[in-house]
């Protein structure tokens, strides 16, 4: 015999269905590698001895992984650097030195700098950790102007045959100079950084590590106070798919 009181409890605790179609149309949680199609972003910015990635000398580099919690959030990850030994036959122009004020003759700078091959063979491993951590396809690097840091590093990669280990999309970039200008219209790292409300020291700029910590500080904070346009991940049609996969 069936209970009347307990079907109708069973009954009234099954979702109707337009409730169960509104569920199967909710779209999943958005994570890290569907914000950015599969791409890891990682800030990088590099100190040289000049503006000729070919000719002039790579000294420091510093990555910081841009990373995303449960609540959509973005945050810096943990950052790597280095310090790097002037390539074998490299330019050191003596403007750009002053600029930076590095001496890549100073003892206690050579004591810690790398080869360059060793410098990104360790920080590409770290980085491929990551990435596969958060389950994306490839490392995007966000810069800014970021296509003065991809020239320098794809150069390295080239003079130190490191193409196997490069975790980095060869020429897309994420740029927060272009971002900034979105937002704030400014284009100056500090001032951008001051009109977000984020400390910015003139006196610890031009180090690699220090503009990269800025620079992914303000990306975040672009990311986390501006959302995006509606509609902006609806999936494309199969046709435009397959043609955007391409490029």
């Amino acid at each position: 015999m069936i209970n009347n009181d307990a079907l109708s409890e069973v009954t009234s605790s099954a979702p109707s269905k337009d409730e169960a179609q509104s569920t199967k149309n909710q779209a999943p949680p958005l994570t890290l590698k569907s914000r950015f199609r599969q791409f890891l972003p990682v800030v990088v910015d590099v100190e040289t001895a000049g503006f000729n990635a070919k000719t002039d000398a790579l000294l420091e580099i510093a990555c910081i992984p841009i990373l995303m919690n449960d609540s959509g959030v973005f945050y810096l990850g943990a950052p790597q650097n280095a310090h790097i030994e002037p390539f074998i036959g490299a330019n050191l122009e003596p403007s750009a030195l002053a600029f930076t004020g590095i001496d890549p003759n100073n003892p206690m700078r050579k004591a810690i700098a790398e080869d360059e091959k060793s410098a990104l063979k360790r920080i590409f491993k770290a980085l491929k950790d990551i990435r596969k951590d958060q389950d994306c396809r490839q490392c995007v690097l966000v810069g800014h102007n970021a296509h003065f840091d991809l020239a320098f590093l794809n150069a390295a990669i080239a003079r130190t045959n490191s193409k196997n280990q490069n975790p980095f999309h060869q020429f897309s970039v994420l740029d927060t100079v272009t971002l900034s200008a979105l937002a704030f219209g400014q284009t100056v790292l500090a001032r951008a950084c001051r009109t977000a409300g984020i400390d910015f020291d003139g006196n610890d700029a031009h180090s690699a590590l220090y503009d990269t910590q800025k620079t992914a500080e303000l990306f975040c904070h672009i990311l986390n106070h501006y959302p995006m346009l509606q509609n902006a991940l609806n999936e494309p049609t199969v046709a435009s798919s397959e043609t955007d996969d391409q490029s």
